[in-house]
């Protein structure tokens, strides 16, 4: 499969200094530091390309080298190895990668690799927000605290149709007049791929599927806070009648549905407010974020809840 990871039409680098091969994953794929050894002297291989969101890249250092970072923050990344080995480290476990299997690495994991001499591999950079736009488009679960793979490593072998769409993918990115729209369906085919193959975090049931639960529900409202979310809009996207929804929150917490809504918002404008990381330009900024325009009624409405008002509030935050 390596002959179709991008080919020679996306070399970069040939035979380089590793430390500028360093720079330019850096500035491309992934913030990290590589460490050598000072006896040797390396040649290193970068092939690139720009893909829609995504970034695909073939590397080799030409020697053993350790690869660190604290973490990738709003990328995913997926390696896979396609010669050598390679060692990954994780919180009390460690697995060595050979060629034919696949790392996939969080966003908030910390990165701990070291290549073997003969390593060379093929990058994947997946960011954040084209995971979270399939999800949406699908209308899966995702939850608020961010998408997790939870098993890490795979032979390719055990993942039917990536490494063909992988390839296809590699060989899109290399044609002489690439299509923008063409780049972009592809990406959303082999971000729900990701999500489809590999075990996450997510749920991949309907939001309007007759299992769904009420937390579902509720994880929607959170995710949508900023938006104009009426009791219309939330029984189109739980596909139910508006008075179903109404006796679901009724039962389940007592409150009609856009009581429960502007009490979250409150609360999450509140939180802000109390926390002196949250940068706040004026409270009439972060009112209108959250869908209230009528700025007196927002100021009572948030006494009536913590017993201050939201000037107050922020006259003493931490």
């Amino acid at each position: 499969m390596d002959s179709h990871l991008l080919s020679e039409r996306s070399s970069v680098f040939r035979n380089a200094d590793p430390y500028m091969v360093s720079d330019y994953v850096n500035l491309h794929v992934g913030q990290h530091c590589i460490g050598l050894s000072k006896t040797t002297h390396p040649r290193a291989s970068l092939n690139h390309r720009k893909f829609a969101d995504l970034d695909l890249c073939r590397i080799s250092y030409g020697g053993s080298v350790r690869v660190t970072s604290p973490a990738l923050e709003t990328i995913y990344h997926l390696q896979v190895l396609l010669s050598g080995s390679c060692l990954w480290r994780g919180h009390k476990r460690e697995h060595c990668l050979l060629p034919g299997e696949l790392l996939l690495i969080n966003p908030d994991d910390p990165v701990d690799l070291t290549y073997s001499q003969d390593c060379e591999k093929f990058i994947l950079k997946v960011p954040v927000k084209v995971l979270e736009s399939v999800c949406d488009e699908q209308r899966w679960f995702r939850p608020v605290d961010g998408i997790r793979f939870s098993r890490n490593h795979y032979r390719l072998d055990e993942l039917e149709g990536f490494p063909s769409l992988l390839a296809m993918v590699c060989q899109e990115s290399e044609v002489s007049d690439p299509l923008p729209r063409v780049q972009e369906h592809y990406t959303q085919i082999l971000g729900s791929k990701l999500l489809s193959l590999l075990k996450t975090n997510i749920s991949r049931e309907c939001l309007g599927s007759p299992a769904v639960s009420f937390e579902r529900i509720l994880q929607y409202i959170e995710r949508n806070l900023k938006q104009d979310l009426s009791a219309e809009h939330l029984a189109e996207q739980a596909h139910m009648s508006v008075r179903s929804l109404y006796g679901l929150f009724e039962r389940q917490l007592g409150v009609a549905p856009l009581q429960y809504v502007r009490q979250r918002k409150l609360e999450r404008i509140h939180a802000c407010l109390n926390d002196s990381n949250c940068p706040v330009r004026s409270l009439t900024e972060v009112a209108l974020d959250y869908g209230f325009l009528h700025l007196g009624r927002f100021s009572e409405s948030y006494r009536l809840q913590f017993g201050e008002l939201p000037s107050q509030t922020i006259k003493h935050r931490g």
